[in-house]
């Protein structure tokens, strides 16, 4: 019975036309979703691993997918379909396929499109799709999060992340591990970048290959006083009416201490005044810059003299901000 046509870009969910950019973000994303590392023991999670995978290696490469697309939606079983003229191997398998101990991987869908033992539309016999080797294939990347404070991103800092993976036993099972790992990250740092560790990520397929890497992606905490905005940092300043209308010498906290700021008389809440070079490092040695937004505040306890005094103004002043 010929194996049941299986639709690679409802797996992925993407469109037929999808670019090679589209569909490599659609399998990072459901990739990461249903990884083994992620799913310890979930057999469901493992075998969407396992389509998202398949119909990767058929739609990112343009050579396979363009004989995969050929098959159009609507192909049965026994329809009549043309070897392909593409690349083989000097074995006869399709370049980058792994027959007879890969046919565990991917489906038999895939195998008889490919190659791997299976009669088909690339029939060939079984003695030669089962005598080659699986190829040296990268071991899969591992991403983690690292959380650290603004002062720390800042400075620069070195931490210690706890990775969780699953690892082949001696036995050949599968076990979870626990790895830590040390890691600089350096003055500067925005919220949501990624720090890559070469080579830490899972091991290879035990063929030779390499295994692959670590990314680390960095999230900057809430700071009560502090907001980050790429390589400046932003503010709020509580001033008080005469401060705004008179203009005034203020202290303003900054990530390296309080400096004084002069408010230009007439300042209204919501300016942003620039503290120039206050704010994170730069790559080139320089640094950002602090915005500082006012915001005019008013006491809520009146002494006897405020109160005269403010009634005073309220008759000499000819300010009329509703006009």
């Amino acid at each position: 019975m010929s194996p049941k046509y299986r639709n690679y870009y409802r797996v992925l969910g993407v469109k037929r036309n999808a670019t090679a950019e589209e569909i490599h973000e659609a399998f990072r994303r459901l990739a990461r979703k249903y990884h083994p590392d992620v799913n310890p023991s979930n057999r469901s999670a493992e075998e969407r691993f396992k389509a998202v995978s398949e119909a990767y290696e058929v739609l990112a490469d343009p050579e396979k997918r363009r004989h995969y697309d050929a098959l159009g939606s609507n192909w049965k079983a026994g329809q009549e379909f043309s070897s392909p003229r593409g690349r083989r191997s000097p074995s006869g398998s399709w370049s980058g396929v792994q027959p007879g101990k890969g046919r565990g991987r991917f489906s038999d869908f895939f195998h008889s499109l490919f190659g791997g033992g299976f009669e088909g539309l690339f029939s060939r016999s079984s003695a030669v799709a089962d005598s080659p080797e699986e190829a040296p294939r990268r071991g899969w990347d591992i991403e983690a999060e690292v959380t650290i404070t603004l002062e720390q991103a800042f400075c620069g800092t070195a931490t210690t992340v706890a990775v969780r993976m699953r690892e082949p036993a001696a036995n050949g099972a599968m076990r979870s591990t626990t790895r830590k790992y040390d890691v600089k990250i350096p003055p500067g740092i925005h919220d949501g970048a990624r720090i890559r560790l070469a080579g830490q990520g899972r091991p290879s397929n035990g063929k030779g290959g390499p295994p692959g890497d670590l990314l680390i992606r960095v999230r900057i905490a809430p700071h009560p006083i502090f907001r980050p905005r790429g390589s400046d940092v932003e503010t709020e300043l509580a001033i008080s009416p005469w401060e705004a209308a008179l203009g005034a010498k203020v202290s303003v906290p900054t990530l390296e201490g309080p400096v004084e700021m002069t408010l230009p008389p007439g300042s209204q809440s919501g300016h942003r005044l620039r503290l120039r070079g206050k704010g994170m490092p730069l790559a080139d040695g320089g640094r950002g810059d602090q915005y500082v937004v006012l915001k005019i505040t008013v006491p809520e306890q009146l002494s006897d003299r405020e109160r005269e005094l403010l009634e005073l103004l309220a008759r000499e002043s000819s300010y009329k901000p509703r006009s």
